[in-house]
């Protein structure tokens, strides 16, 4: 109980999402925070994605009618009471012992859509029994085939309600950070890190004693736990697919009869044969800054996208979202929805299911209050009226 009360007055004097990454960093061992936080090479895409949001000012309209604002909307096929949800990230146990279940919860209480990544530390049925709330989840198209379709197929039969599938990772990004703290799986383990690790000794202790960060979906997927020797990262690096193309995507979409999403794309052309091959939606990401150094940041990717494509398939803007009025930004530029991965998860890190609230709460606040100093009663209503690039 005194546990609680001093997270939560913890939590009380965050303000804003940098806030919590203020907490995040202080309570996570050295590796592991650079982990979460760090991009590729010089970290140029990771700090455009957020900082780009800053070259468009918003216009108001004053003498409106603002006593209601509807913040309700519709996306892969779900109503979800505000426009933002939350984006597949790896690994979540690394973060909190609490792990994935705790996020879909604090999803669900928020009225929005929890996203299970395929390199979850908690596998696809026990967060479908976690959480009634509606779910996607990430896939590769891995060498194997057969190691996707189960995936789809345990989807299936989890209830899950939309599909998505990353098509930015085949080969993985010089996140040096990694290189620098000697994260990795298995860890090379510095003087600077093991220190940390003793002075952070609460979760390391619980890594210790209570363990639980395997990549279960891929461990419990028939026919891939006799094939792995050297590590799980090993085998997934081993399955990710070179010769991936637009077949494999009309493939899986014979496979997956619901909405279906193309995580990746940055381009008009993409998301073109993303409809042509059967896509439902697209979220236009450059994977947090972590693949393709001096990629586009994805807000600045929305409009081009809308102007060509707006009523033949979703948008989301997925990266950089660190307040609420970038959601309203993308909104007006666009955008159907925006998902956020960082942004939950420095909540995560700092207090758990309760952070996560606290980071939904202050997002979901700001996204009201800028659409009330706009003079905007209802995201239906925004559009590149509202907003101008400097």
């Amino acid at each position: 109980m005194r546990n609680d009360k001093r997270r939560a007055r913890r939590l009380a004097d965050c303000n804003n999402i940098t806030d919590l990454r203020s907490v995040a960093k202080r309570k996570l061992p050295w590796p592991i925070f650079n982990y979460m936080d760090g991009g590729a090479d010089d970290e140029i895409a990771l700090r455009r994605s957020t900082s780009a949001f800053d070259d468009y000012e918003l216009l108001p309209t004053h003498l409106s009618d603002i006593s209601n604002i509807d913040l309700k909307t519709t996306v892969l096929g779900q109503d979800i009471d505000w426009p933002v949800f939350l984006a597949p990230t790896g690994a979540s146990r690394l973060f909190h012992h609490d792990k994935e279940p705790a996020v879909a919860r604090a999803a669900h209480k928020f009225g929005t859509i929890y996203s299970l990544s395929t390199l979850a530390t908690t596998t696809i049925e026990d967060v479908a029994a976690a959480s009634a709330g509606p779910k996607m989840y990430q896939v590769y198209v891995f060498k194997d085939r057969g190691i996707t379709r189960d995936f789809v197929q345990r989807c299936k039969s989890s209830n899950y309600d939309a599909l998505c599938l990353t098509v930015d990772t085949q080969v993985a990004g010089n996140r040096e950070r990694d290189l620098v703290t000697g994260f990795g799986v298995p860890p090379k383990l510095k003087l600077r890190s093991v220190l940390s690790y003793i002075r952070h000794f609460p979760w390391t202790i619980r890594a210790i004693v209570n363990g639980g960060f395997d990549m279960v979906n891929i461990t419990s997927s028939p026919g891939v736990s006799t094939e792995i020797n050297e590590g799980v990262m090993a085998y997934v690096n081993s399955q990710f697919d070179r010769t991936l193309g637009w077949k494999d995507v009309e493939w899986l979409a014979s496979q997956w009869d619901g909405p279906l999403v193309i995580k990746g794309i940055q381009t008009v052309a993409d998301a073109r044969k993303a409809v042509d091959s059967g896509a439902t939606a697209v979220m236009l990401s450059n994977h947090g800054g972590r693949q393709l150094e001096s990629a586009p940041a994805p807000v600045d990717c929305i409009a081009p996208i809308a102007d060509a494509l707006r009523d033949k398939i979703e948008i989301i803007c997925d990266g950089g979202v660190r307040r609420g009025n970038h959601v309203v930004k993308a909104l007006a530029l666009g955008a159907n929805a925006c998902s956020i991965g960082r942004g939950y998860l420095f909540g995560l890190a700092a207090g758990g299911q309760q952070g996560v609230e606290h980071a939904l709460e202050m997002l979901r606040s700001e996204v009201d209050r800028t659409m009330a100093l706009m003079g905007c009663n209802s995201i239906k209503k925004l559009s590149n009226e509202y907003i101008r690039k400097n």
